[in-house]
């Protein structure tokens, strides 16, 4: 059984309130952000600021500012499921348990959302625009768009603009060449269809209905893999306009590893595999998006 707090509770309650220091609610406020995709979208967005030529000074303004957005999204989005990860009775989620109190993860969000908006700007107007759009398409999801079936848009469309929002960080701010947004935005979508398969029957329970959990975990896995799938030939194909025998080889890979998990059998389906092979797909896509990235520092660009 785990601890509760009411929503308008100002203290902590259970075992979170027995003498919590300021480092227990530090960690706890760190759980709460989502720490793992947060560090991997960040690292992600570094990788391909290097590769597209941002120097280190630029580069770090950037990692700034995606920083601030990431957490402002994970705070956000614990907030907003707190009701629904206490019914699910979720011990990873420190509002579930009653680790932090609401108000201080909502504060957080704002907080780190109020940061993000000069940390973009000082990228560059037409870039710190760019990507505070990306942050505002991430908490419509939190808000709105995450219990419709419209839950991946905000996932293309954020992610999609990511390497725009480095580019135009660019002496002459460049925009992005077109294959490399498509292959971001693809990649992301995919990603929020794996994303949702080890709690799709939770989210069910909970009245969240967005695209994937409609589709079931079998469409979703379909989805998933073809996505990111395509995600893999566009990369491969973007910069050469043609398939080279190396690009040609790991497109084979790929989309056998897609047909392994769309075409598994019941008990293959219902397990955690699907999930783990999309995710070592996804894996080798984001690493081939940061190789293409250097196209961009080639200088071939949008006119």
């Amino acid at each position: 059984m785990h601890a509760t707090t009411d929503e308008g509770t100002d203290g902590l309650v259970g075992p979170a309130g027995q003498g919590c220091g300021e480092r227990s609610v530090l960690i706890a406020l760190l759980k709460a952000a989502h720490p793992v995709p947060a560090v991997a979208v960040t690292a992600l967005s570094a990788l391909l600021a290097a590769a597209v030529g941002l120097g280190p000074a630029a580069g770090a303004k950037a990692m700034a500012a995606v920083a601030a957005g990431q957490l402002s999204i994970g705070w956000c989005n614990d907030r907003i499921d707190m009701r629904r990860d206490r019914a699910a009775g979720r011990q990873d989620k420190p509002l579930a348990v009653g680790a932090l109190r609401p108000g201080i993860v909502g504060a957080a969000a704002l907080v780190a959302l109020l940061a993000c908006i000069p940390l973009s700007l000082a990228c560059g107007f037409r870039a710190g625009a760019v990507h505070l759009s990306c942050v505002a398409a991430a908490w419509a999801y939190n808000l709105w768009l995450k219990r419709t079936v419209l839950s991946w848009l905000p996932y293309a469309v954020a992610f999609g603009l990511l390497p725009a929002f480095l580019t135009l960080a660019l002496p002459g701010s460049p925009w992005p060449l077109p294959w490399l947004v498509a292959a971001a935005g693809l990649l992301a979508t995919g990603a929020h269809f794996a994303n949702v398969l080890p709690d799709i029957e939770d989210d069910l329970a909970g009245g969240v209905r967005g695209l994937p959990q409609r589709l079931g975990r079998r469409g979703s896995i379909g989805w998933a893999a073809t996505l990111t799938f395509a995600s893999c030939v566009v990369v491969t194909v973007g910069p050469t306009g043609s398939i080279t025998r190396s690009g040609g080889v790991l497109i084979a890979v790929t989309l056998t590893l897609c047909l392994v998990s769309v075409a598994g059998p019941t008990a293959f389906v219902e397990g955690r595999l699907p999930f783990l092979v999309i995710l070592v797909m996804a894996g080798v896509d984001a690493v081939l998006l940061v190789l293409a990235g250097r196209m961009q520092s080639a200088g071939q660009a949008w006119p």
